[in-house]
């Protein structure tokens, strides 16, 4: 290594490949347990006589959950450190699977489900916090895809789980309980990382960030000096940070609420090759996701090579024009279904790994996981929404006016895309986090 390496510089490393791997590991937990109890609500709602009015609760308790931890610890790891909030939140997750293996009552579901999302959120503004501030430069998008990935690779493992124990008795507390395996091998490789040096030097830890520095990267590597700041949630309100929080809040839900409106289609798709019913419904959803993570792995090279605002702006007008096809097109065939969800599928990878780069490079280091915690419980408010108004808004009006509303919902984005999208590409942290818009 060079005399004088700087840490946005580096190599990428065997450590950089630990902590972002280990910290993909919330973005694969929400994907696992959001998808898992959907398996398990097939043995859930006899079981336990679940109406719809629990099965509507089950599933918003979890996502209300995790619109309270995004929002609430994001600003707890800019005070305490990413490193502690790290590994806690693991640990909670993995007590809390277990806890709800034991559940005999609705209302008992209701609220642990509430607990785990709250957890699982928490890990999301720590976590990627934690592996953006290690992450090179020109390796920021692929550790960022890969964090957008692992959310499809869990939600995948979920549907194989459920597919294994679907037949076994009471294997609804099976399934509910398996996340702990996960959990425990994310917490053994979580165990040994360091504490972020960003955030310590921030806190005006400099020998401690000096510490973490040598013993980890060697003597040669420098770091950018930062001034200390305190952390102040109250910077989030201010004009540039406010503007970011909506940009990104917005471009965020412009890419889920559309995306619940394709997955419509999804047991068409699958009904054509028959995994439509029971446990087979398990098999059809891991080849629906198979088309989301196709999309991912190229846009985590375009992020870099066209750059994040053209890959934004590009994506968004792709989506949108899939949706409008499928609106405007009554009873379309197969194949034109299968096109139309494929190509949104595919050039949703763009705008799905933005989700997680864009907050983690457009703020400062001492508000950055408090911005991230923003945006996503941001974001949620529109998850938790469509959860209900789509099966409503269908119901009432028809599925091609249902991607007719998607089609506009994802052209929303492209316009706020186009209006204020920044180029980050190839900034070190520190340089991007004072980007300008447009």
């Amino acid at each position: 290594m060079k005399a004088e390496t700087s840490f946005d510089d580096m190599e990428f490393s065997p450590l950089h490949k630990k902590i972002m791997l280990w910290g993909s590991g919330g973005p694969f937990l929400d994907g696992y347990v959001l998808v898992i109890i959907g398996i398990a609500l097939e043995q859930l709602i006899p079981s336990m006589q679940l109406d719809s009015n629990w099965v509507g609760l089950v599933g918003a308790s979890t996502l209300v959950g995790l619109f309270v931890g995004t929002a609430l610890f994001g600003y707890i790891a800019d005070l305490f450190g990413r490193r502690l909030m790290f590994l806690i939140d693991i640990i909670a997750i993995a007590l809390l699977s277990v806890g709800t293996m034991f559940v005999s009552s609705p209302m008992e579901l209701v609220i642990m489900r509430f607990l785990i999302g709250v957890v699982i959120g928490a890990d999301y503004p720590i976590a990627t916090s934690m592996v953006a501030e290690f992450s090179p430069t020109k390796q920021r998008a692929l550790t960022m895809g890969f964090i957008a990935l692992m959310w499809y690779v869990g939600a995948t493992a979920a549907n194989a789980v459920g597919y294994l124990l679907y037949d076994m008795e009471d294997g609804w507390r099976w399934m509910l309980g398996s996340g702990v395996i996960p959990c425990l091998v994310i917490l053994l490789g979580r165990f040994h990382l360091p504490e972020s040096p960003r955030w310590l030097l921030k806190k005006g830890r400099v020998e401690e960030c000096r510490q973490v520095m040598e013993t980890y990267f060697g003597k040669g590597v420098t770091l950018e000096q930062e001034a200390p700041k305190k952390t102040s949630y109250g910077d989030l309100f201010r004009k540039r940070n406010l503007k970011m929080v909506i940009f990104t809040g917005t471009i965020w839900s412009c890419q889920i609420i559309p995306m619940f409106a394709i997955y419509t289609f999804g047991p068409q798709i699958i009904g054509m090759l028959g995994l439509h019913e029971g446990k087979d419904a398990a098999l059809g959803n891991i080849i629906i996701s198979g088309f989301f993570i196709a999309g991912c792995i190229p846009a985590i090279y375009w992020l870099n090579s066209i750059g994040r605002r053209p890959l934004l702006i590009g994506s968004f007008a792709a989506m949108t024009l899939a949706l409008a096809v499928l609106g405007v097109i009554p009873n379309p065939s197969i194949a034109l279904v299968v096109s139309a969800f494929g190509l949104y599928a595919f050039f949703s990878g763009g705008p799905g790994i933005l989700q997680w780069l864009y907050p983690n490079e457009l703020f400062p280091t001492e508000i950055r996981a408090s911005a991230v915690g923003a945006v996503m419980a941001f974001s949620r408010i529109g998850t938790i929404v469509s959860t209900y108004a789509l099966p409503l808004f269908m119901a009432n009006y028809g599925i091609s006016a249902t991607m007719m509303m998607g089609a506009l919902i994802s052209l929303l984005g492209l316009m706020i895309s186009v209006a204020m999208a920044p180029e980050t590409r190839g900034m070190a942290l520190a340089e991007a986090s004072s980007a300008k818009f447009g």
